[in-house]
């Protein structure tokens, strides 16, 4: 045999494969070495089950090498639990009080990223197991001898035996990103000023490789430190400059003028030296700085009022006063300074994800907020903004801590027989949702059922003879973890219950009994698990998540019109912001990625039709773009100097903004409606926005640039009614 061709076994089988010939290796060995080479069955029970935790019921994402390093820097962790849990099971209620503050200490600590919540599950378990009997505080070396000894051959597995191939890190894909981003920018900085259609198609496909869902969860830059934020916000600078490259607006006749191609270069120069930045090399500081010269001399001519039919030119060598510039050169200059904003954003992000606090480029406030902050602080920040019942992430904590509490008392006082696999039930079935807990629950009982039954078999034919037990166990396991992730929970729950038998058969004499009991405990965790399915939060992320976007568009508009407001009365009315930035909406923003994070990872796409736009029907992301646009032009905004507009403008000005903040209010209530919300459905696209295509008199570049920044904001409504999909608006000038 030349062995199976390539393709023949199924990409889901072959994954799940090479994982299961590790975790077999490792939890036989492990197992075999001290249950038959030592005689020492509580470390050959730790090291099997501390293996089973880390490397079968987590999900830590990423390659065999990066689950390797995440499981040794959790090594002292596992320690601590296990030494937590050896000392307080002694007592009832002291296992139970720990296992609440534990188990939601734990699942909360998904805050910190991919990684912490993908461990949870098995830190969840290194914790239930030495809260059981036998209460024995003096095998307590050989239950961290045992867990040691697990752990060390899943690192040593992990980084060795099918590895797998790194994928891009995000910085590099940041760094593709940057450098297209200064191919467009150069374009059309010179004639003909224009990009090609393979040009756009370009930036858009790479603008969408830094989105979160086309990057592999081990790559995402999720966690509260400075460099992680700092990447993240590399790649939405990065996506913005991209996005307003493309829809730069035509220069007016032949006259792109020199201010314009000066910054363009600029950025392109900037764009360059970020890509060079996020590939290790030095920090983009002296290409940051002329950009911001070019900025800030564009900004200097522009900032007059307009006079109709004027070339940008206006003289000789190309410059004029500000007083000749027309209409559509100033829409030009807000649109390329609103360019030069995105660029040096990016680029200052970039040299703080590579250097930390190290970084040379000087950060500005508000956006940054977090470049000087002490690492403590920024944790606590992010712990804060998810310390409240709206938080998907602390609800899903609470939820499983209040059931494995449960399930410990309920195993405690009744003295159930192998408890630890009621809470092992309890574990692995509760769901975010009453329908997706009750669906698992019934395929988990169905499952265990017919491996109770082949267990049961099994144990009546073989008897006492534990060679037999001990040579099928790797095979078992081999199976188990191959089979079970593809199949499901149910074919995963009927294969366990043969394995665990196999495993107990080893340490102690047993019966067909146990298979009995195996039951009777799936049985009893699953009613936990349902019971608070039912009780705590029962619908799960998608209601919260209707909830939690709707608070965003409505802190939104509050913003918008407090804006708009300072800008047309000549900055005499003050927006309300305070550090780091407007507190408010950045509550609701961050409240809103956590429930569409958890969304997406519910077993249904959607539910809830009953209330307000089909869950289909609603682009989440472009309302996470929409408080991320509202939140970046504020700040910008109410940076600028506020000169009077003049009253026609100031008073188109406010009528702009107080639509898109009506607008915003409609369509908040159209995703999540209240008792007397009227039902009649909402228009998809506002008709009636003359505003943005006016020019009052003598109106300067503020105005335009503010007028740019509420166009892009209807657009992004437009597509949060549409699912994504709408027509573009007529009469505007921008769609980010």
């Amino acid at each position: 045999m030349r062995g199976v061709r390539a393709g023949r076994i199924p990409a889901a089988y072959a994954a799940s494969g090479r994982r299961a010939v590790r975790l077999a290796l490792v939890a036989a060995a492990g197992f075999y070495l001290f249950r038959y080479g030592l005689d020492r069955p509580v470390a050959a029970t730790y090291a099997l089950f501390a293996a089973v935790a880390l490397g079968g019921l987590s999900k830590i994402p990423g390659t065999g090498r990066q689950r390797a390093a995440v499981v040794l820097g959790l090594l002292p962790v596992c320690w601590l639990l296990v030494v937590i849990g050896t000392y307080l099971s002694v007592q009832t209620w002291s296992a139970v009080v720990g296992m609440l503050v534990v188990g939601f200490a734990l699942a909360f600590a998904a805050v910190g990223g991919p990684r912490p919540a993908g461990a949870a599950p098995g830190l969840q378990l290194l914790y239930i197991l030495p809260s059981f009997p036998p209460y024995d505080p003096a095998s307590l070396g050989d239950r961290l001898i045992g867990t040691t000894t697990g752990l060390a051959l899943f690192v040593a597995a992990e980084a060795l035996i099918f590895p797998g191939p790194a994928p891009p890190p995000y910085r590099e894909r940041a760094a593709h990103a940057a450098q297209d981003a200064a191919h467009c920018a150069a374009l059309l900085a010179a004639p003909p000023y224009a990009l090609t259609g393979a040009d756009i198609r370009a930036a858009g496909e790479a603008g969408q490789a830094l989105r979160a869902v086309t990057v592999p969860e081990a790559e995402r830059p999720a966690g509260p430190g400075v460099r992680d934020r700092a990447l993240a916000q590399t790649g939405l600078a990065t996506r913005a400059l991209l996005s307003r490259l493309t829809q730069l607006p035509a220069a007016p006749g032949d006259c792109p003028g020199p201010d314009v191609s000066a910054v363009l270069h600029a950025v392109a120069r900037l764009a360059t030296a970020t890509t060079a930045c996020l590939r290790a090399g030095p920090s983009p500081v002296a290409a940051y700085e002329e950009l911001v010269a070019a900025r800030a001399h564009l900004s200097a001519s522009s900032a007059g009022p307009a006079a109709p039919g004027a070339c940008a030119s206006g003289s000789a060598d190309g410059t004029a006063p500000p007083s000749v510039f027309p209409p559509a050169v100033l829409r030009r200059h807000a649109a390329v300074l609103e360019i030069a904003d995105a660029a040096l954003a990016m680029g200052t992000a970039a040299d703080l994800a590579m250097r930390g606090r190290q970084a040379s480029v000087e950060v500005p406030p508000g956006r940054f907020w977090y470049a000087r902050t002490w690492a403590p602080l920024l944790w606590w920040h992010r712990l804060r903004g998810h310390a409240g019942r709206r938080s998907v992430l602390f609800q899903n904590s609470w939820r499983i801590a209040m059931a494995l509490t449960a399930a410990r008392l309920v195993a405690g006082v009744d003295t159930l027989p192998h408890g630890f696999w009621a809470m092992l039930a309890t574990l692995t079935l509760t769901r975010t949702t009453m329908d997706a807990t009750w669906t698992t629950i019934r395929r988990a009982l169905a499952g265990t059922l017919a491996g109770a039954l082949v267990t049961a078999g099994m144990l009546a034919l073989v008897g006492a003879d534990t060679a037999v037990y001990a040579a099928v166990l790797p095979v078992w396991m081999l199976i188990a973890y191959t089979v079970g992730p593809v199949k499901g929970v149910g074919w995963a729950q009927g294969l366990f219950t043969v394995l665990v038998a196999l495993v107990f058969a080893q340490l102690a004499p047993t019966t067909w009994q146990l298979a009995e009991v195996r039951l009777l405990d799936v049985l009893v965790g699953s009613a936990i698990g349902a019971v608070f399915g039912l009780l705590a939060w029962p619908r799960g992320a998608h209601e919260e998540l209707r909830y939690a976007a709707a608070s965003l568009l409505r802190r939104a508009a509050e913003i918008v019109v407090a804006t708009s407001a300072s800008v047309a009365e000549g900055g005499r009315t003050a927006a309300p912001s305070g550090a780091p930035g407007h507190r408010s909406l950045q509550q609701a923003v961050i409240l809103a990625e956590s429930a569409y994070a958890q969304f997406q990872s519910e077993p249904t796409p959607f539910g809830g039709g009953r209330r307000g736009v089909a869950m289909p029907d609603v682009d989440w992301q472009a309302t996470l773009m929409a408080g991320h646009h509202t939140l970046w032009g504020a700040d910008r905004l109410s940076e600028s100097p506020h000169t009077g507009l003049g009253p026609a403008a100031a008073e188109s000005l406010s009528g702009l903004g107080d639509r898109v903040a009506g607008r915003m209010l409609l369509v908040s209530a159209a995703v999540d409606p209240g008792g007397d919300t009227p039902t009649a459905p909402l228009p998809l696209i506002d008709p009636a926005l003359p505003g943005f295509a006016a020019e009052p008199s003598g109106a300067p570049r503020l105005y335009y640039a503010t007028v740019s920044w509420l166009d892009a904001l209807m657009t992004d409504l437009a597509r949060i009614a549409h699912g994504g999909h709408g027509p573009e608006r007529e009469g505007t000038t921008t769609a980010h």
